[in-house]
């Protein structure tokens, strides 16, 4: 008799009760709501900072087509121009390890030569894909 008593005394401590289970929910609630917004801000800061190597390394590659050819790709050529001959003389590429990649957030860089900054120019228009904008939708150039 004393056995069943002592297991059923030990059936009632196993588990957790309702109240246990709602004070870890509250805390992982409040632990997601300080630590996500932060890891999302961090998230959106690397693909702007991704973006802005990412035209600077496509700059260095146009600079050296230039060194060979001697001029920039036209805006017609484009950056195709880095992986495959538009039909220059001295061409001697490819320029790019890789294909032309598309800016951090799916979208193709812009290219123009003449550029209105430079001798080209080179831009993605953010992640809302419109000229303009602040933060994340901020612009991201070469000639910055």
């Amino acid at each position: 008799m004393e056995d069943s008593l002592k297991k059923k005394h030990l059936r009632k401590q196993e588990g957790f009760t309702l109240v246990e289970l709602l004070v870890v929910i509250v805390i992982l609630g409040l632990l997601m709501g300080l630590v996500l917004p932060k890891y999302i801000a961090k998230e959106k800061k690397g693909r702007q900072s991704a973006a802005k190597a990412q035209i600077e390394l496509l700059g260095q590659a146009l600079d050296q087509l230039r060194l060979d050819a001697g001029r920039y790709p036209t805006t017609s050529e484009g950056l195709n121009a880095l992986m495959a001959n538009p039909g220059t003389d001295k061409w001697d590429g490819p320029y790019l390890k890789k294909a032309v990649p598309n800016d951090s957030w799916g979208k193709p860089y812009m290219y123009q030569s003449p550029g209105a900054h430079g001798d080209y120019d080179l831009y993605s228009y953010g992640a809302d894909g419109a000229p303009g904008g602040e933060g994340e939708n901020k612009d991201i150039t070469s000639w910055e």
